[in-house]
C-alpha cells in the first residue's frame, strides 16, 4: 500500500528536501504542501492524508496547535510526525499532549525520515531513544500522587494491569523496543506486543509515547541496569 504524506513547513526549500527524499520511495506519495498550521489543518481535513509531517515553527497557528486541531478532528486519520530540532522541550511536551505520533530531529537523515514515515503510518509510534531521555528527565523527577499521609495513589487503570503487564508497562517507560523486551524478559516479540496492546488499552492511552508520559507522571518505573 501506498502511504500518502502530507509536508507542513513554512520553508519551501525543507519541503522540497522532503519531497525528493519521500517522493523517491515507491510506497510513499506527497499528495500535499501547507505552509503554516492553519494550511495544515485545512488541508489535512480535505486530503486526509496517512502521515502529515509537521514543523513546529510557522507562522499563524504553529505545528503544536495544529497537531491538536488535527487529532481532535475525527474525519482525519492521519498520524502526525513532529519534526523539531529539540532545543525547546516546552516544544515536545506540548505535542506529546496535542497527540503526535512521532518526533524527528531535522538533522536527521534521509533514511530516518523515510523510516519515521513508515513507522507512523503502519500505526505504531515513534519513540526514539533520545526522546525517551527527554521525556525521562522531565517526569522521571515529578513525584507519583500521593495522600495526605504520603501513601501512593494507584490510578484504578493501573491496578487492573496483570504482574507481566506492569513490568512490560516499566520497560516501555525505559524506552525499550519490542525486541529489547521480549530478549529482557525471555519471550517472543509477538507476545510482548500482545501485552503492549493491552497495557494501552486499559490505561486508555493512544500509543507508546503517551504511555511513558503516562508511566513518569504515575512513577511508575523499572530500574535500569
Amino acid at each position: 500500500m501506498t502511504t500518502r504524506v502530507l509536508l507542513a513547513d513554512d520553508h519551501e526549500m525543507v519541503r522540497a528536501g522532503f519531497r525528493i527524499i519521500l517522493g523517491a520511495q515507491p510506497d510513499i506519495e506527497i499528495v500535499g504542501e501547507a505552509s503554516s498550521g492553519a494550511q495544515a489543518v485545512e488541508r489535512a481535513a480535505a486530503i486526509d492524508p496517512d502521515v502529515i509531517c509537521m514543523d513546529v515553527q510557522m507562522p499563524g497557528m504553529d505545528g503544536l496547535e495544529a497537531t491538536r486541531l488535527i487529532v481532535a478532528d475525527s474525519s482525519v486519520h492521519a498520524a502526525v510526525l513532529i519534526l523539531t530540532t529539540f532545543d525547546r522541550d516546552d516544544y515536545l511536551f506540548e505535542a506529546l499532549q496535542a497527540g503526535a505520533s512521532g518526533f524527528l530531529l531535522k538533522n536527521s537523515t534521509p533514511e530516518q525520515l523515510v523510516d519515521a514515515v513508515r513507522v507512523v503510518a503502519a500505526g505504531d509510534a515513534l519513540l526514539a531513544p533520545a526522546v525517551t531521555r527527554r521525556v525521562i528527565e522531565r517526569f522521571g523527577t515529578t513525584p507519583p500522587s500521593a495522600t495526605e499521609s504520603g501513601s501512593i495513589v494507584v490510578p484504578a487503570e493501573v491496578q487492573e494491569l496483570t504482574e507481566r503487564e506492569f513490568e512490560v508497562l516499566g520497560l516501555v517507560a525505559r524506552g525499550l523496543s519490542n525486541a529489547e523486551i521480549a530478549s529482557q524478559l525471555y519471550v517472543g516479540e509477538a507476545t510482548v506486543k500482545s501485552h503492549v496492546s493491552k497495557v494501552l488499552q486499559k490505561l486508555g492511552v493512544r500509543d507508546r509515547i503517551q504511555a511513558v508520559v503516562y508511566a513518569y507522571e504515575n512513577g511508575i518505573t523499572v530500574p535500569g541496569n
